[in-house]
């Protein structure tokens, strides 16, 4: 597995779970959930690319 993928997995999967508790708890920073599933999708896009560009 690629590991800029399987980053990509880990850092959406925590932020969607941080999304779902920051919509039944107010914590400080819970909007930072949203900013870190967006970072997490691109990971997963870039990271799922693979092969050539050519």
């Amino acid at each position: 597995m690629n590991r800029t993928f399987g980053l990509g997995v880990g850092l959406s999967a925590v932020s969607l779970a941080g999304y779902v508790v920051g919509m039944l708890v107010t914590y400080p920073g819970r909007a930072f959930a949203i900013t870190a599933l967006m970072v997490g999708i691109t990971l997963v896009a870039i990271g799922g690319a693979g092969g050539d560009a050519t």
